[in-house]
């Protein structure tokens, strides 16, 4: 896998032209900047920046992305920055603007074919696919034990997503003896390469146990099945190494860049 190329595959293909990521939410163009839009409880945010974009030009796209959140009346606006963005010092401009950065995330990729193995799992640990609301509180409950925090808008974006467009998420939950310890769900994005896997997360109790492999395998061939060749991650501190082991590869960086309207 030449990293160039693919690097140069994902940003012509998810970001540049990007699709929708669930029902209800468009993407649109503003000048050198393609966006995200939907509602409160969606994503929204920039997905791509031209290549071309220079330090005047960024700062004005910058003024006009949050005069956009403020007449949406949207709570949050997020700029996806990679490291490859320019200008260089856009990260600094953003946050001059009042953008505040989250934890960077490793941009991983690996070909769909290599992970589909077999993966073990512990006794009483089953894989149950979510296809009703009722499985999607058993995932947003098995996310918020996993990493602490409010399962709410997962809740929302999967049970929107399956009622609307089953066909382009897959969605797992992980049960010990019933009780979820470990979730995650796969967006696929038709006429692309690319498959993302997202939210995987386990109980810290049963970490280390092959369960997140197995999250990752099964999506792994599912997405081969229909035609993607490549599984893409936004990986944090702690799951880049374990991917990297599975055999994923470092495209670069990406920082998330929120802006907060004040209440």
């Amino acid at each position: 896998m030449r990293t160039d190329d693919v690097r140069a595959l994902y940003d012509r293909t998810m970001r540049e032209h990007a699709r929708p990521d669930g029902p209800g939410v468009r993407v649109e163009r503003d000048g050198p900047l393609v966006r995200q839009v939907g509602g409160p409880d969606d994503w929204n945010g920039v997905v791509w920046s031209s290549p071309d974009l220079d330090a005047e030009g960024a700062d004005a796209a910058i003024a006009a992305q949050i005069g956009h959140c403020a007449a949406l009346g949207l709570p949050e606006f997020e700029w996806k920055l990679y490291a490859h963005d320019r200008p260089a010092d856009l990260g600094d401009r953003l946050r001059a603007a009042g953008f505040v950065p989250e934890p960077p995330e490793t941009l991983l990729v690996a070909p769909a074919e290599l992970l589909t193995g077999p993966v073990a799992l512990p006794d009483g640990v089953t894989l149950r696919p979510v296809t009703d609301a009722a499985g999607a509180e058993l995932m947003a409950l098995a996310h918020e034990r996993a990493f602490g925090t409010d399962g709410t808008r997962l809740l929302h974006q999967v049970v929107k997503r399956l009622a609307e467009a089953p066909e382009d998420v897959v969605a797992l939950v992980a049960l010990a003896d019933g009780e979820p310890v470990s979730s995650a769900r796969t967006e696929l994005y038709p006429g692309t390469d690319f498959a993302g896997l997202w939210g995987g997360g386990t109980v810290a109790e049963w970490r280390g146990k092959g369960i997140y492999r197995a999250l990752v395998a099964y999506r792994a061939r599912i997405a081969a099945e229909r035609g993607h060749r490549y599984l893409q991650v936004d990986a944090s501190d702690m799951s880049a190494p374990i991917l990297a082991r599975l055999g994923f590869t470092a495209l670069g960086t990406t920082t998330p860049y929120v802006y907060r309207r004040a209440r």
